[in-house]
């Protein structure tokens, strides 16, 4: 990382694994070398976000259903009744007489769908249709989002630095009259994006086995189970420093959606066999369960964005898909939600606040 107002360029690079001609896995790459560094990433930004398609006013779209299923028609249709639903919550609730806060990982903040070119640092790459805001415009309620792309725990009392800027602590951006704070962190901290490349490189090592599970638990213990575990204490700790920094404040702990396939996977598209998507998939129920018994023993309350975007996982088509797999299919990071995984999450969120 280069320091702020140290001149120079985007540099951009594409690692490819291939196997008898087959893409099997692939990692971009950005970092900075040269000249121009603020011209070229602000050009980068400025084209990524020409991409996507425009940004509406600030309120929370009903989501376009896939063509698959008439299950997917009814979740439409829920979705769309939970926004417009939005006002019934502000009436019959003090929810939004207040500020509403955003922390967290690069699920909360959006990463990329489009950038919202406003934020600050950049480096957190929010988004103008991440769920917080979502919520926020449904509610008419004002937003403060801290949220930053590779956020852990340590980032909610310490700053954060990224490619463009430093984000404060996390925590700095609560006060004692916010109404909502809406978190969802750990998956940086389990090593989420170390664990996918872990398992993406072994794959072609035995593509009918669990080489990565098998890397995980080579020395009887489940490494990444243990990581959850570990985790536990830090979020508990986090709540706590929450509910004392806002103490009037409804905290909302938002899980992850469905990555993985219920059944199978989808070798080579996403290079990962299908025994290790399996006990990925468990892995992550794990952590979803650790954050909704950290979130019930703090009295805070647990979103369920998991079960709602159940057969809409990174294995989908694009039209069904609600989190983007290796290779993106629409404007949004790898492995994250997409713009209609994002409204899911929101539509989650209303529905938690109503109930």
């Amino acid at each position: 990382m280069y320091p702020h107002g140290v001149p120079g360029v985007l540099r951009f690079s594409l690692l490819t694994l291939c196997v008898k001609g087959v893409t099997v896995w692939s990692r971009k790459r950005i970092g900075f070398a040269g000249v121009g560094a603020v011209t070229g990433i602000a050009a980068v930004l400025v084209g990524l976000w020409a991409t996507a398609a425009p940004a509406a006013p600030a309120t929370a779209a009903p989501v376009t259903a896939a063509p698959a299923t008439a299950a997917r028609a009814a979740a439409k249709a829920q979705v769309a009744a939970t926004v417009q639903d939005a006002a019934a919550v502000t009436a019959t609730s003090a929810v939004a007489a207040g500020p509403i806060v955003a922390l967290g990982d690069s699920y909360t903040a959006g990463e990329m769908l489009p950038l919202d070119l406003t934020a600050r640092p950049l480096g957190c790459t929010r988004s103008t249709k991440a769920y917080p805001v979502l919520v926020a415009s449904a509610l008419n309620a004002p937003l403060v989002d801290a949220a930053c792309g590779g956020a852990g725990v340590q980032y909610m009392t310490g700053s954060q630095p990224t490619n463009l800027g430093t984000n404060a602590p996390q925590l700095n951006a609560l006060a004692p009259d916010d109404s909502v704070v809406m978190l969802t962190l750990s998956g940086d901290d389990i090593g989420f994006w170390s664990t996918l490349d872990t398992c993406m490189e072994l794959s072609v090592t035995n593509l009918f086995g669990s080489p990565c599970e098998r890397h995980f638990t080579s020395d009887g213990t489940d490494q990444l189970a243990a990581r959850v575990t570990a985790e536990t204490e830090k979020i508990t700790s986090v709540l706590a420093a929450i509910r004392a920094r806002a103490p009037r404040a409804r905290i909302l702990v938002i899980g992850y959606p469905d990555l993985f396939p219920q059944r199978g996977g989808c070798w080579p598209a996403v290079p990962i066999t299908n025994g290790d998507i399996a006990y990925l998939r468990s892995t992550e129920l794990l952590l979803n369960a650790m954050l909704a018994g950290d979130a019930m023993a703090a009295g805070a309350t647990f979103v369920d964005t998991y079960t709602p975007t159940i057969g809409h996982d990174i294995c989908q088509s694009p039209s069904v898909k609600d989190v983007e797999g290796l290779v993106p299919t629409s404007l949004a990071y790898p492995f994250h939600p997409n713009a209609r995984g994002q409204a899911i999450m929101a539509a989650a969120v209303l529905a938690a606040l109503r109930g």
